[in-house]
């Protein structure tokens, strides 16, 4: 029994930090302005940046995957988007989205980096200062980084934390320091703490261990009974009520008080989770006080548990070594033969196990079971696949080493699912490249054949002959020159029939009255037209001007589209090659990135697989050690039999296990 376990609070996960991390830290994307009478925007949270407008279209389109859950492709459109200099007005927005997306990601590092920068500036608010602290060092805790972790939290005030938010900064404070081993710095946070709810419980467990750590039994003791007795009906409370009297107890055996450790270890509920160990212990309480028998009760009711469980195991050597004390010679040797062959198979169906596990199939088949669309660093595994070696594996579950190389591997199959889309890519744009070569090489010869039968200069000649005409007729009062084609007609015949009048007065002719009247009736018509093209002849200069200027702009961007398919003949082939080199470039590149993704991919498979291979040889390592104390034990009593000698001792069996299984 090495060591007591400090409890963490089920309720300290970063899964569903994540979201609320960013969401605390960005302002809330707002596209427009908010009213006296009615405001768009929702109020944002306590300690949160007040809405702020989206005003550069491309972090818009980063919210548009940000605010769907699509983290990867978030990051993605915003370094993207950075890199080109297209966020030119959310610059520290964009910043602490950018922090929050590496952390959704799994990249702590980058993460703590832009946030130690973007927090150290004097604008950002205290109460958003002291969440983001709060938040990484929750992060750091869970990745294993406790001085990291120490040093963020306690740089995070409580001014913008809520209660529980803050209970939980103490408790992940205080269990970073046991994990350093800083017991008596755990003790000065948690001692005489106060806090809300189940916080208190945490805070009187951690404070016990930290106790019974550096040497305080005493002081430990005290607190961790008085939890083990608190009545509840909370699920939570019952699991550390279990766990807080399975410490007491295993730190009382290894004080050599087993009298003492009795009591706590019968508290411990029959059907939880440290039930196995809990009786381990009872029986090992008992037998410090010769009472087998008593013993034999809870190390025989271990013996129909499963014999993968620590306790289990050692509950083997444990029966007949009280039997042997009991000088029941024959039951003693039986149980020892049915340990010897049960660790016996056990050990052969480990030795399988890890040559299965190094043959790389487990990993994958991990992979594949999981849920459809379960991806992030922020997923956790909650099953493993249907194979002989995943029985031994279920206790990595709750193995932080294993769950965060679980979701390295996990993101590494994302992003090697990115490379294969963007090969994908790459391949499309080939096609739209041969598509828009032979587009050009078949639509050019018709549009210049189109363009050829267009003469603009002419036309422009003709525009400008028009325009002249119109301003000389503005000018000189010509209204005839702007009537309609009838009245033009009509006008041209009243001045024919004139001079076919002054034809006939020049001739002579007897019947001047007659030619008199014919004059005085086309003056009158003539007259009658002059006044209908006078009335409307300024109208007709102001739509024939508005006509002309519609004409010559119509020319003028004529012009403009030949110069540019003038322009376009040579441009763009010399563009769409450009585009071609660019997208051949991306091919060498992602396939060196698929090169190294794959290399990364296998390194972390190998990784993975040495930590599942080294929990199994510990496991083939403590049976094989005791299997040769059931052999040596055996071997004992048979010589013993044989010597006649009942007096000499029992070899013991192994030492007890601690409550975390460890020996």
């Amino acid at each position: 029994m090495s060591r007591v376990a400090m409890a963490t609070p089920g309720r300290i996960k970063v899964g569903a930090c994540v979201l609320a991390f960013a969401l605390a830290l960005v302002p809330m994307a707002s596209t427009s302005k908010p009213t006296a009478e009615k405001s768009l925007v929702p109020k944002p949270g306590p300690g949160a940046l007040p809405p702020a407008p989206v005003r550069d279209l491309y972090y818009g389109d980063v919210l548009f995957y940000f605010y769907q859950d699509d983290y990867f492709n978030a990051l993605l459109h915003l370094t993207a988007a950075q890199a080109a200099n297209r966020i030119a007005h959310q610059g520290e927005d964009a910043e602490l989205l950018l922090g929050g997306l590496y952390l959704s990601v799994g990249q702590h590092r980058e993460a703590g980096e832009i946030f130690a920068e973007v927090l150290a500036r004097k604008n950002v608010p205290a109460p958003v200062r002291d969440r983001a602290r709060f938040f990484l060092g929750k992060i750091w805790y869970q990745r294993g980084y406790f001085d990291k972790a120490r040093e963020a939290l306690q740089n995070a005030g409580s001014g913008g934390l809520t209660p529980a938010m803050d209970a939980e900064r103490q408790m992940l404070l205080a269990q970073s320091l046991l994990a350093q081993k800083k017991y008596s710095e755990a003790i000065s946070v948690l001692d005489h703490w106060q806090g809300p709810g189940v916080w208190q419980a945490y805070a009187q467990f951690n404070l016990g261990v930290a106790f019974v750590r550096s040497g305080q039994l005493d002081a430990g003791a005290a607190l961790l009974d008085k939890l083990g007795q608190t009545e509840s009906t909370n699920r939570e409370v019952d699991a550390l009520r279990d766990k807080a009297n399975l410490a007491l107890g295993y730190a009382l055996l290894q004080a050599n008080r087993p009298l003492e450790a009795r009591a706590p270890l019968e508290r411990v509920r029959l059907e939880g989770p440290q039930s196995t160990r809990a009786l381990l212990g009872v029986g090992w309480a008992a037998s410090a006080a010769n009472q087998y028998r008593d013993a034999l009760v809870p190390w025989l009711e271990l013996h129909g548990r499963n014999l993968l469980d620590p306790a289990v195991q050692e509950s083997y050597l444990a029966v007949p070594y009280a039997y042997a004390k009991l000088s029941a010679n024959r039951q003693a040797v039986d149980a020892y033969e049915a340990a010897i062959r049960e660790f016996s198979a056990e050990t052969s169906r480990l030795d399988e196990s890890i040559a299965a596990i190094r043959s790389g199939g487990l990993l994958e088949a991990v992979l594949r079971n999981e849920k459809p669309g379960q991806i992030g660093w922020t997923s956790q595994l909650a099953s493993l696949p249907d194979a002989p070696e995943s029985r031994y594996l279920y206790h990595l579950l709750a193995q932080n080493e294993f769950q965060e190389g679980l979701k390295n591997l996990r993101s590494l199959r994302q992003v090697e699912g990115n490379l294969d889309g963007w090969t994908s890519s790459v391949d499309a744009f080939d096609d739209m490249l041969a598509t828009r070569r032979e587009r050009f090489r078949t639509r050019l010869p018709a549009v210049l054949a189109k363009l050829d039968g267009v003469d603009v200069e002419q036309l422009q000649r003709r525009s400008t002959e028009a325009a002249s005409r119109v301003v000389a007729a503005d000018n000189g009062a010509d209204f005839g020159v702007l009537g309609t084609p009838r009245e033009r007609a009509m006008w041209r015949q009243i001045e024919q029939m004139e001079a076919a009048l002054a034809n006939v007065a020049q001739a002579g002719t007897e019947d001047e009255e007659d030619v008199e009247n014919l004059r005085d009736r086309l003056r009158l018509v003539k007259g009658a037209l002059y006044w209908q093209l006078s009335d409307g002849f300024k109208a007709r200069v102001w739509a024939a001007r508005k006509g002309l200027r519609e004409v010559s702009q119509g020319l003028n961007e004529t012009t403009k589209r030949w110069s540019l398919v003038k322009e376009a003949r040579v441009s763009a082939p010399a563009r769409t090659e450009e585009f071609a080199a660019r997208v051949a470039a991306l091919r060498p590149r992602i396939e060196s990135a698929h090169g190294k993704l794959a290399t990364l991919r296998q390194k972390q498979a190998d990784f993975l697989a040495d930590i599942a291979i080294r929990e199994l040889q510990a496991q083939k390592e403590r049976l094989t050690s005791y299997l040769l104390q059931a052999r040596y034990s055996l071997a004992t009593i048979y010589d013993r039999a044989a010597a006649g000698d009942e007096s000499r001792r029992s070899v013991p069996p192994a030492a007890a296990v601690d409550p975390e299984g460890s020996k």
